[in-house]
């Protein structure tokens, strides 16, 4: 008998009598991939906690992302995370699914954590928000209370935070699109009795200086810049870009070039609201300075 080989019925002798649990799998999704952290993050938070897990990415072509979601349930894996361009895709693959959604995830109409409970359906969350929230307050010691604030972009990334940042009560947030109409009607979606004044426009709209400029696209990815006019900057402006590098971004660079006070990207973001998609998945939240600190060194 030949112990070596195994197929799915046969299984090595060591196997066998290996009580250890298995580590599970995770993964991020999205187009473009091969840029993202996750994996690092992730090998670090299970190293703190001392969690044995196993965090790969996957690379998904427009149109296919239902279909990988299935392929990568199907071969046992335990939680994803979704990054662009297919966050909405996720939240409609929920709503597919008996719509088990979190709170947060119903509001932004946008996922980036899904879960798979083991009965077929697939659950989703929505971490951006309370990522960038605790990287603007807590990791810049920035305060959204009572901030004027511009945002670029209507996407599924602009969903996720709208919600959490709107809940700091900031005076007003102007949301900015190139195509203006979804900006509008994202705007609209916001719109509350609350202390908040939040509108939408084209581009062009924007009439700063602004306290705080989040750039929600994905120009930075490509080296591209938002068309945005330098006066929406000012002296006393922190610039955010969602997106992160090994550099800082074309947008970081060019508000430092009108003079804004500071300018941070999405790297902190990156790390909180993965710490919060670790809680969801494991039920324990690892501490996400010494993780920052770690990817800014290397």
């Amino acid at each position: 008998m030949n112990f070596g080989s195994h197929d799915e019925t046969t299984h090595p002798m060591s196997d066998l009598f290996d009580f250890r649990p298995k580590s599970k799998d995770y993964a991020v999704m999205g187009n473009p991939v091969s840029h993202s952290r996750s994996p690092a993050i992730h090998a670090l938070f299970g190293a703190q906690l001392g969690i044995d897990l196993h965090y790969t990415r996957i690379q998904v072509d427009p149109g296919g992302f239902g279909q990988a979601v299935s392929h990568f349930t199907a071969h046992g894996g335990a939680g994803l995370n979704v990054t662009v361009p297919f966050k909405v895709e996720a939240w409609e693959l929920c709503r597919r699914s008996g719509n088990r959604l979190s709170d947060r995830a119903r509001e932004a109409e946008s996922v980036n954590t899904l879960s798979f409970p083991g009965d077929g359906a697939v659950q989703g969350d929505n971490t951006d928000g309370i990522g960038i929230v605790r990287d603007i307050e807590e990791n810049l010691a920035v305060p959204l209370r009572g901030r004027r604030i511009l945002v670029v972009g209507a996407g599924g990334a602009v969903r996720g935070v709208l919600g959490p940042v709107l809940a700091r009560d900031p005076v007003s947030v102007h949301i900015v699109n190139r195509t203006a109409s979804r900006a509008v009607a994202m705007a609209g979606r916001y719109a509350n009795p609350g202390e908040s004044e939040v509108t939408g426009g084209a581009l062009d709209s924007a009439v700063g200086p602004y306290d705080l400029v989040i750039n929600g696209t994905a120009a930075s990815l490509g080296e591209e810049l938002p068309a945005i006019g330098p006066g929406c900057v000012g002296p006393g402006t922190v610039a955010y870009d969602m997106m992160y590098g090994t550099e800082p971004t074309r947008f970081m660079r060019w508000a430092l070039d009108q003079g804004a006070a500071r300018a941070s990207d999405g790297l902190g973001m990156l790390v909180e609201q993965a710490a919060e998609s670790f809680f969801v998945w494991h039920g324990a939240r690892p501490s996400t300075a010494p993780v920052i600190s770690h990817l800014r060194k290397n």
